[in-house]
């Protein structure tokens, strides 16, 4: 049995899943700090079920992403660029927010090396300038460093030659490398290499919390942390890549809703209490961004869902006169604060029962609302759920719409654009049975030489790399297979360049075979 935990802004949700049934569920609200909610809930959650008969525990956080939002408990950090005597223009760190910056110590350094698009070296690596700028790294306290060399997709041996000399010198400190963080693209892949290290502190007390959490409530499974492409990672290759866990939460929800479902290729709508995340499904797993996307304020471009998120959810706050709905959000304060609960807030959870889309609480707390003030509001709901929706379809043809999360009381039985709306059973707890069934992936992204080689041997040679990054994940080797293969022809480069990604998948190493 496998235990999923998926933490939100509003509620922390926990499933128990025995195969493909599900056996418990328990929803909680979030605690402030996010490690004792989900003990909570795991405790609730065994007074279903002994702790002896648990096989894993996955859990999806937002441990991490707090951190980044809030600059708080990041480690200092440096970063050290090879590239010289190119991409001087713009050096390391040049449009990272100021508080920012700040909150990691933001200590840029730049040395020769890196390589051009076909893996010629641009320089030789510098390493006597590499080893001033590791010993200036200790004298100011740094206990990360983020390594990026130009095009180390391509070829990364500056970048690991770089890591060993770093660790000969500074073994304490923790050494991230670009290209096993970020995509194509100095700049993003830098900033998603530096983010991962400046998280390395708070994520190694995260997962040890959790751990020691677990082993106090008598559980002695492995735990897993979701990634963002809706895949799982065992905890080491989470303490190393704190990073690919910022998104797992909407990501969750879309790998729940299509197995809650059964529907691979259409639109989700996750509505928790403070936000409204909506997504498009690809054979079960949601389509990737294929832009950079800024988090923190920071510009990236590690794999994240390509998503479209809205302040609207069960807290969101309204206001009658002048009318006004949202951002704000009595987020996991909503059982308190609602009028349906007894409370003085007017939110959308109050206008939804009003409207007879629910039925909890006391209903006559808001029998006195005005009919026009529910019925503007459960439309300009719709409406903008809708126009989310309309900009993650890529045609303007109907498609299929899973509605998931405790908030989708907000929404009726009908929306544009669907061509025919879900609401599965169990629906509310999407996001932890996501969490729960979720499989070990890898990602492998390179730039080849076409003429050096052709097409079938790069798509083998990505693939083994992907394949490779599941198992140290966590994947049992026998069952990881190709999932996604992704081409695209850099025609603005010679040589027949070719950028080619590919995705792969499998089931976690100490699965037994599920009904």
């Amino acid at each position: 049995m496998f235990v999923g935990v998926d933490v939100g802004g509003t509620n922390t949700d926990a499933v128990l899943m025995d195969g493909n049934r599900l056996a418990g569920s328990v929803k909680l609200p979030t605690t402030a700090d996010v490690t004792s909610g989900i003990v909570n809930a795991i405790a609730e959650l065994l007074m279903q079920s002994p702790a002896a008969g648990i096989d894993a525990v996955m859990v999806g956080t937002t441990h991490f992403t707090n951190a980044l939002l809030e600059s708080r408990d990041l480690a200092p950090t440096a970063v050290v660029r090879l590239s010289l005597p190119a991409t001087q223009l713009l050096p390391p760190l040049v449009d990272w927010p100021p508080e920012l910056r700040a909150a990691i110590g933001g200590q840029p350094y730049m040395v020769g090396g890196g390589n051009e698009f076909d893996g010629r070296e641009i320089s030789s690596l510098d390493r006597q300038g590499l080893r001033l700028a590791v010993q200036e790294m200790r004298r100011q306290g740094i206990r990360a460093v983020a390594v990026c060399g130009v095009f180390s997709p391509v070829d990364p041996a500056h970048e690991t030659e770089a890591e060993a000399i770093i660790n000969e010198i500074a073994p304490e400190i923790r050494v991230c490398l670009s290209y096993e963080n970020g995509r194509m693209g100095l700049l993003e892949r830098e900033n998603a290499a530096t983010l991962n290290a400046c998280l390395g502190d708070v994520a190694q007390r995260t997962i040890t919390g959790i751990e020691e959490a677990l082993k106090k409530l008598g559980i002695n499974a492995p735990l897993f942390m979701s990634q963002n492409d809706g895949t799982l990672m065992d905890t080491e290759f989470a303490a190393r890549f704190p990073v690919l866990t910022i998104s797992s939460g909407p990501t969750n929800s879309m790998r729940g809703a299509a197995y809650l479902s059964g529907i691979t290729d259409g639109i989700v709508v996750d509505v928790g209490g403070t936000s409204t995340d909506v997504g498009a499904l690809v054979k079960g797993f949601p389509r990737e961004s294929a832009v950079a996307v800024h988090l923190a304020g920071v510009r990236t471009n590690f794999r994240i869902p390509d998503m479209v998120s809205i302040a609207l959810g069960g807290g969101t706050l309204v206001n009658a006169e002048p009318w006004q709905m949202g951002p704000e959000s009595v987020g996991y304060r909503l059982a308190q604060e609602a009028l349906v609960f007894g409370g003085d807030t007017l939110t959308t959870t109050d206008l939804a029962v009003a409207a007879g889309y629910a039925d909890f609480g006391n209903r006559a707390m808001v029998a006195g609302l005005e009919r026009e003030l529910v019925t503007r509001g459960m439309a300009d709901i719709r409406h903008r759920v809708e126009t989310a929706v309309d900009q993650v379809k890529l045609s303007r043809a109907d498609v299929p719409v899973v509605l998931v999360g405790g908030g989708s009381i907000l929404l009726g039985d009908a929306l544009v654009g669907a061509s025919e709306l879900l609401r599965p059973d169990n629906a509310g707890v999407a996001n932890a049975i996501g969490a729960a069934i979720a499989q070990v992936g890898g990602q492998m992204e390179r730039v080849y030489s076409l003429e050096s080689g052709g097409r079938e041997e790069a798509v083998a040679d990505c693939s083994s790399g992907a394949i490779a990054r599941a198992v140290t994940a966590g994947a049992d080797p026998d069952t990881v297979e190709v999932v996604e293969v992704e081409e695209v022809p850099l025609t603005y480069l010679p040589s027949n360049a070719t950028r080619v990604r590919v995705k792969a998948v499998g089931d976690l190493a100490l699965s037994r075979p599920r009904p």
